[in-house]
């Protein structure tokens, strides 16, 4: 990966903290869900003892449910092992303000054990194990994430004490691509937007979509592991300046029975030279290279399905007519498809559709590498792409359940090859533990459909 100029250096935080503009740094990693996790220093404290040295945090953030329970099933931590620390190393090349927290600065963590070994299902490890297979070829990965959400008038407490039921959405329509649907809420949005752009990212448009309330916000591509952090840091702080003006938002894949959130990772790969390595002089403007890449994706895709849909909602967006994919095919802008390639010569790339907003963006786009790495390996043959409506056409389908996606993830051998049984079983008991908990829950459509008439 390429030096990159971070969005504040360290000698500028130095002469920022002096002057007093700022008075606290962020160091923070992402856990097996994305979600951002770390400490709050005071900066001159940071800047003396942690910069160089780092901190810690219990390592058990790699092994709790969603709610941060403790679980068992997991080898890198445990009740029986103590649960232990592991380092947090600085990212300086993640350095920037956060100005929806005043006086605040953040950056990334990479994680090790105390011999130095890195921390092996780490998310963010995760991605940089498949990037430097990648280099080793002489690619990098462009990365893009489209995330939707939806906005509701409620905020996050209302929206906790009323069960999540019955909450208001900002728009009360389909209000896609309607201008003066995101008119209705322009300052949350602009808000966002203005204040993503001082922290580093550049921002290329915002729309509204098809649920009430549902919107999107877009941001140039960049490369894989700087799109990765932008997507957490953009999550996080939308969902925090959402709370700091009165409302909620959510990222969650299927919020009711309308359209769900979805984020599409568009992918590129360029070489040495910069050059977009999958434009090409073959069918449809594409390198040999795209077509075994490609050819990659739709070989792993039910296999790699728990990395692109990691939770059990996830798998409530896979809806024929919805625009969320069911069949593992792809085609020439083909929104039906769950792979759609789009653009041409500099621009050639391909989306993945299984995504949602509650996608794990490292977890994802290394899964994206592995598979793509497995066509080219194997050079695999990319079969003719699907020109009508994959919805009602003999594809396989993508998984429909997460027990249906963990068992194939489990079992897959292109999944141990990429990423190691220990990155295997890891994210297979993450699985397991969500089935449990859900299987031993009762549901409001339980409720519903038994309390009197069973």
């Amino acid at each position: 990966m390429a030096d990159r100029t971070p969005p504040l250096g360290i000698e500028e935080l130095r002469a920022l903290v002096a002057s007093g503009e700022i008075d606290t740094v962020v160091l923070a990693f992402p856990d097996m869900q994305g979600r951002l996790q770390g400490k709050r220093f005071a900066a001159r404290f940071f800047l003396d003892e942690v910069l160089e040295h780092g901190t810690e945090g219990c390592n058990y953030l790699l092994a709790v449910d969603t709610e941060m329970n403790t679980v068992d099933g997991y080898a890198m931590s445990s009740w029986d092992r103590g649960y232990g620390d592991f380092a947090m190393r600085c990212d300086l090349a993640t350095l920037r303000r956060v100005p929806w927290n005043e006086g605040t600065a953040l950056l990334m963590a990479d994680l090790a054990w105390e011999d130095g070994g890195p921390v092996v299902a780490a998310p963010r490890q995760i991605l940089r194990r498949q990037l430097d297979r990648l280099a080793e070829l002489g690619y990098t990965a462009h990365v893009g994430t489209e995330l939707e959400f939806i906005v509701f008038k409620d905020t996050y407490e209302q929206a906790w004490d009323a069960g999540y039921q019955g909450l208001t959405p900002a728009n009360q329509y389909n209000i896609d691509y309607s201008v003066l649907g995101t008119g209705r809420i322009e300052p949350l949005l602009r808000r966002i937007r203005n204040e993503m752009a001082a922290a580093g990212l550049t921002v290329e448009s915002a729309k509204g979509e098809c649920n009430p309330g549902q919107h999107e916000i877009v941001f140039r591509y960049d490369e894989a592991l700087v799109t990765c952090d932008q997507h957490s840091i953009y999550k996080t702080g939308a969902k925090e300046i959402a709370a700091q003006e009165g409302v909620s938002l959510t990222f969650m894949a299927k919020y009711n029975e309308r359209e769900g959130n979805s984020c599409h990772i568009h992918l590129s790969l360029q070489d040495a030279d910069g050059t977009n390595a999958m434009a090409g002089e073959g069918p449809g403007g594409m390198s040999p290279l795209m077509r075994h890449f490609l050819a990659g994706q739709l070989a792993a895709l039910r296999d790699f399905s728990l990395l692109y849909a990691p939770n059990i909602n996830s798998y409530k967006r896979f809806q024929p007519g919805t625009f969320a994919p069911t069949a593992a095919a792809w085609g020439h802008d083909n929104r039906t498809c769950a792979l759609r390639v789009v653009g041409h010569g500099r621009s050639m790339r391909f989306e993945n559709r299984l995504p949602g907003g509650d996608v794990n963006p490292y977890l994802a786009v290394a899964g994206l590498i592995a598979a793509g790495l497995h066509g080219v390996e194997q050079q695999l043959e990319l079969p003719d792409a699907c020109t009508g409506n994959a919805y009602t056409a003999d594809y396989e389908h993508v998984p429909t359940t997460l027990r249906e996606a963990a068992e194939l993830w489990e079992n897959s051998p292109v999944a141990k090859a990429a990423f190691g049984d220990e990155v295997v079983a890891h994210y297979r008991n993450m699985a397991r533990v969500e089935l449990e908990a859900f299987d031993s829950a009762v549901t409001d459509w339980e409720l519903r459909r038994s309390f009197e008439r069973m």
